[in-house]
């Protein structure tokens, strides 16, 4: 939504005698729902990212109403929504058609690598750090957590040290028979119902699995040791 539509619709609310939208509401609604567990600004986890949305329905005269309708009764995939009331739907809404996603021109910055030396002797290169610059083998806060999630949520399916369960397969062999960070995460947070397995959308962030990914990743390449990790508080 441009800024001068915006401003157009804030005008027409106002003289319908309805409030304008409150974005600072729109986010403290998003952050205290599921929505983030799915949903991020300028990427996809699970579903689209909002700037994608916003996108997909710019210039649409029914927007607000289509996109506070879907919010309020799911499918696809999406739960629905509703405990929310018809202005906070709205609200939600009308924060999400204006996001904009980065622009084009934008210089990303270049990813860094890490090369670590397997037991048979390859090395392998990842684009996140498995260990402190200078004290390996003490993991990293981000790797750390994982493994903190990981024993408190994730070993009753899929086994301790990420060995493989009765109930769940090992992660180790998904991970080395090519499973990536986007797919493990989209799982994690949709889950498989047909195998019986739930999605943690709205209870783990998208950073908690990440850090869990990147966990398993150790483990799946043998550089992090079963059992607990040396970290920097050892």
């Amino acid at each position: 939504m441009t800024r001068i539509a915006c401003a157009a619709l804030i005008g027409a609310l106002s003289l319908m005698g309805a409030p304008p939208p409150d974005g600072d509401n729109a986010e403290k609604l998003i952050k205290a729902s599921d929505c983030s567990g799915c949903h991020a600004v300028d990427h996809q986890i699970v579903g689209p990212s909002y700037s994608s949305i916003a996108e997909r329905h710019r210039g649409q005269p029914n927007a607000v109403e289509t996109l506070a309708t879907k919010i309020r009764d799911g499918g696809s995939g999406m739960t629905s929504h509703p405990d929310l009331t018809d202005a906070q739907r709205r609200d939600i809404a009308q924060w999400i058609l204006s996001q904009k996603g980065p622009a084009a021109a934008a210089v990303q910055p270049e990813s860094k690598s890490y090369a670590y030396t397997l037991k048979d002797g390859t090395t392998v290169q990842l684009d996140f750090p498995l260990f402190l610059d200078g004290k390996s083998p003490k993991v990293t806060k981000e790797v750390f957590h994982g493994y903190q999630l990981y024993n408190s949520y994730c070993y009753r399916c899929h086994g301790t040290d990420a060995t493989g369960g009765q109930l769940g397969p090992d992660l180790r062999r998904s991970l080395a028979a090519g499973m990536k960070q986007g797919e493990f995460l989209s799982v994690a947070m949709e889950g498989r119902k047909e195998k019986g397995m739930p999605g943690w959308a709205g209870f783990l962030s998208e950073d908690d699995v990440v850090h869990v990914f990147k966990y398993v990743k150790g483990r799946s390449l043998d550089l992090v040791p079963p059992g607990r990790p040396p970290s920097e508080q050892d």
